[in-house]
Parts: C-alpha cells; structure tokens; sequence
C-alpha cells in the first residue's frame, strides 16, 4: 500500500512541475537562511563560551590599603559567591606590569611624577560567575564595596554579544518566516493543480470505496517530498558555502571572535533542518486538501 501511495506522490510531483521546483527552491532558500544564521549563531556561543573561561573583573581602589588591610579585603572578596580567586595587585606592581608593556619605551614611565596607577584586585570569576547574569550579580557585589572606585573587564562585552546574539535571531526568524510562508504557499499552489489534474481519478477511486485517507495521502507525500528535497538542497548550499568560504574568513574570525576554527552546524542541527523541510511541504500539501469540484 505504501508502495502504491509514493508512486502516487512521485506521478504528481512531476504533474505540479515548475510550481513544484519553485516549492522546492523557495524552502531551500528559507532554510538555508536559517542554516546560516543558525551557524553564525553557534559559532558565535562558542566565541562566548571560551571568552567566559578566560574573563576577570578588575576592582579598582580609591586608595591602596595596607598590608593587613588588603589581605583583610581579599578574604572577604573571596567569600562572594561567584568568585573563584582573587589576587591584590597593589601600585608599585601595577606600574611594573605597565612597563613591561611598553618595552623599549618603559622609560616613559619613569619620568612620571608620581605613579598615577591605582591599586586594585584581580578578580577570577567561578563557572557560574563568568555567566552573563552571574557576571551581572557579582559586579553589583564588588561595587558596593566601600574600597570601590570602578570596576573594568568583560562584562560590558558580554551584554553587547548577547544582545547582538538575540538581534541575529529575531533577524534570522523574520527572513525565514516570511521565506517559509512563502515556501508553503508555493506548495498548496503545486498541489492544487494536482487536485485538478486528477479531480476525475480521485472521484473514480471514492466510487470504488478508496478510503478517503487513500485518496489524500498522496497529496501530503507530494509536499512533503517537496519540503525533504529543499531541506537537503539547503544543506548541501551549507556546505558548500562552509567549505568555500569557511578557510578565507577563519583568520578574520579568531581575530575578532577568538575562535580557532569554525564549526559546521552539528548532526542533530541538520536532521532538525531536514524535519523543518519535510513539516513545511507537508502543511503545504495539507492546505490543499480541500475536496475538488467534479
């Protein structure tokens, strides 16, 4: 029986022809859209992930405490939640640290008046810490620290990829929904010109007793074969597009990003891609279910 209704779906299929292939072309274009955001977006989590693993806060002091003070200070940094180690970086260090960034010019710093740079503390974050949300919380506890005068690192970068992170997606889902509306709008297009085409056959079958999901299987099987066959062109566009341009960017990529290598979408992405095909042909197919006119 299964047989019998796929060579059914495959006779209109051919029958839907150039409607058909612009079904096709329209949800290979949708998907490869979202295939695309959909890698930058991972790659871009990636360049987050590792950035966390490497992200300290930097507390700057109003004025540099004591011995016992600051190791007083250090104790009670190291109980906040959120925080994994602490180190008290204290002026005379902080201006040996600027000199050895400044190479062959770090007499520069020697006609210095006094040393400008404050004391501070070198915070790194735990797992949990170094989290958007985490980063958040543990930056509102050291600045309601008495010995705060500012705080410096990452998490103003953080909030600024999140952000761009969500902008990206909202964007992707725009375009791939308006591509996929029209993607399934082209394929009730192609399915009802098969309805027309066999309005006598399927009237015939009713009245021999074919049972109705007989006669309307076929239709759903056409679209989605429309939808499976997009879905794999999407995803050999990918990778083609991965395998072409993917090498030319990857320096500009691990400069900006500090991403060694980018990642091709993973298995579980494409089988998802390939479901999203075969689901839109199909609710194109089921729209044009509707009963023909004898």
């Amino acid at each position: 029986m299964f047989g019998f209704l796929l060579g059914e779906a495959l006779r209109d299929l051919r029958r839907a022809g150039r409607v058909a292939i612009s079904a096709i072309l329209l949800i290979t274009l949708s998907l490869a859209a979202l295939g695309a955001f959909w890698l930058l977006s991972s790659n871009m989590s990636e360049a987050v992930t590792q950035f966390r693993e490497r992200v300290k806060l930097v507390v700057y002091l109003r004025r540099e405490p004591g011995t016992a003070e600051a190791s007083a200070l250090v104790d009670r940094v190291r109980t906040m939640p959120g925080v994994g180690a602490v180190r008290y970086v204290g002026k005379a260090e902080a201006l040996g640290t600027l000199r050895q960034v400044l190479g062959k010019d770090a007499a520069v710093a020697d006609t210095l008046p006094q040393n400008p740079l404050p004391a501070s503390l070198e915070i790194t974050p735990t797992a949990e810490g170094a989290t958007l949300e985490g980063a958040r919380a543990l930056v509102t506890r050291l600045t309601a620290l008495p010995e705060t005068d500012e705080i410096g690192g990452g998490v103003e970068w953080m909030e600024r990829f999140a952000q761009g992170q969500r902008l990206l997606w909202l964007f992707a889902l725009g375009v791939g929904a308006v591509l996929a509306v029209a993607a399934i709008l082209t394929v009730t297009t192609a399915t009802t010109l098969v309805l027309h085409a066999r309005r006598d056959e399927m009237e015939i079958m009713r009245l021999v007793g074919a049972p109705e999901h007989v006669v309307r299987l076929p239709l759903l099987l056409q679209g989605m074969m429309q939808g499976l066959l997009g879905a794999m062109l999407a995803i050999w566009v990918l990778v083609a597009c991965y395998a072409l341009i993917g090498p030319r960017i990857e320096p500009l990529v691990s400069e900006t990003l500090g991403v060694a290598r980018l990642t091709f979408l993973r298995p579980h992405n494409v089988i998802s891609l390939m479901l999203a095909g075969t689901l839109l042909g199909g609710v194109g197919g089921w729209l044009a279910r509707g009963r023909p006119e004898a």
